[in-house]
């Protein structure tokens, strides 16, 4: 059996993280592929390292006017890392890399090699305590010359160099350009490169572990102590990560989801709790009706009236273009048969929302238009929808009975999810009556 298992960057802040960690990795021989985040917080007023690195390159690039304090903050970044060494007593010096960053900082490299130097380093450490091999992302996780990820070079040149590699550990988050430039994934990528690394060495699962037990079916912030998800399905995870569920980097899902490897959330302050497994389809009956609930604020909705809407063909094509033309994308298109509503993202429209209007009346002279802002979007998800009569009816039932008004409501064909929209300063209310018709009281 062969795991990879990523470590997020709380589980690493510290010596005594990275012995849970050795100590998770070592219980079972499966844990070959070690994919380790930069260090996070130790406490909660701490720094992370990769902010440090930023800030520190940020000194960089001014040059001799700050060059007393990139030296400082390049120190503390170094004494970082020393701690986890001297805490860890491994016979291990930096000192040969961090003149490489400092070189490569007054070059004035880019951002992105300055970012990824913490999973670099941390990756180095790892290694030597575990006494595995030591890949640099840099040499496998291939990046176009735009800064596209390759995934077919990528694959092809991984799958040939962990071939004969028993053990390893690959840093996360970056990858190196054809000229060899480092570019990084998005805020969380290691994520990404823990799916790629498990891909590419036919895994029979990829363990992410971070400081939480998995999926919780709601926000904890909204509801107090939310039941955990169990099984989610990779369908269903992608439906709530896009509606702010962050557990894990949305993009993460698809390297695996390709081979048909689970992936499993595990909490390294709590190793013995089992976590969320994510999966491509399952047999087992969800143990509530719905699966989780998301949502996010801030989105404006941009109603178009028009008297035989119906009977005009391209009408919806012609609105639509105004809004491709400006460079918005659309969230959620409720219709009637006079009536469309456009849902975006407030912050993307508000600059543009003039050239929309005068662009929708131009495409379509319509008979009323209207806009609203502060709304916000929550999306019911389940397979369990599917085969249970009345969801909807419960979901209204619920809101009505929390003197929630709903502004939207919609309904993939899948069944899997329930969009709902309602004003902004409704949101925590909605979230709460519709966990508790589902979750508490199970009507």
């Amino acid at each position: 059996m062969k795991k990879v298992v990523k470590f997020g960057g709380s589980s690493l802040a510290s010596a005594e993280q990275f012995k849970k960690v050795g100590n998770i990795i070592r219980k079972e021989e499966s844990r070959r592929y070690v994919i380790p985040s930069a260090p996070g917080k130790r406490t909660p007023d701490d720094t992370k390292v990769t902010d440090m690195l930023y800030s520190c390159y940020g000194q960089a690039i001014l040059g001799e006017d700050a060059e007393r304090d990139f030296e400082e903050q390049l120190e503390a970044i170094k004494e970082r890392y020393n701690s986890i060494i001297r805490g860890l007593n491994l016979d291990l010096s930096l000192d040969e890399e961090f003149k490489t960053i400092r070189t490569n900082f007054s070059k004035k490299i880019g951002r992105d090699y300055a970012a990824s130097r913490g999973e670099y380093l941390n990756g180095i450490i790892m290694a030597a305590y575990l006494g595995y091999e030591f890949i640099d992302a840099a040499e496998v996780i291939v990046f176009d010359e735009n800064g596209n990820f390759d995934g077919d070079k990528t694959h092809k040149i991984l799958s040939e160099r962990l071939e004969n590699t028993e053990r390893a550990v690959i840093p996360g988050f970056y990858g190196a350009k054809p000229d060899g430039s480092i570019q990084t994934f998005s805020r969380g990528g290691s994520d990404i490169t823990g799916s790629i690394v498990a891909k590419a060495v036919h895994a029979d699962m990829y363990e992410n572990w971070t400081d939480v037990s998995g999926f919780l079916i709601a926000d904890p912030r909204i509801i107090k102590n939310p039941k955990p998800i169990d099984v989610i399905t990779y369908r269903e995870l992608r439906e709530l990560s896009y509606m702010g569920a962050t557990v894990l980097h949305e993009d993460a899902i698809f390297p695996v989801r390709k081979e048909g490897i689970p992936i499993n959330i595990r909490n390294t302050n709590a190793p013995e709790d089992k976590g969320t497994l994510i999966v491509e389809d399952t047999c087992r009956k969800p143990r509530f009706t719905i699966t989780g609930i998301a949502g996010k604020k801030d989105f404006a909705s941009i109603t178009i009236e028009k008297a035989m809407m119906n009977s005009e063909v391209g009408f919806c094509r012609k609105v639509l273009e105004v809004f491709e033309n400006n460079n918005i994308s659309i969230e959620h298109m409720p219709s009637g048969i006079d009536t469309m509503t456009i849902f975006v993202h407030r912050d993307e429209f508000e600059e543009k929302e003039q050239d929309v209007i005068a662009g929708i009346h131009r495409a379509v002279e319509p008979d009323f238009l209207e806009l609203e802002s502060d709304l916000a979007l929550i999306a019911v998800v389940g397979r369990g929808m599917r085969a249970t009569r009345g969801t909807s009816g419960r979901i209204f039932a619920a809101l009505a009975h929390a003197n929630v008004n709903v502004k939207m409501i919609d309904q993939g064909s899948s069944e899997l999810n329930i969009i709902i929209g309602v004003r902004s300063h409704d949101f925590d209310a909605a979230i709460n009556a519709i966990y508790d018709i589902f979750v508490k009281t199970m009507i």
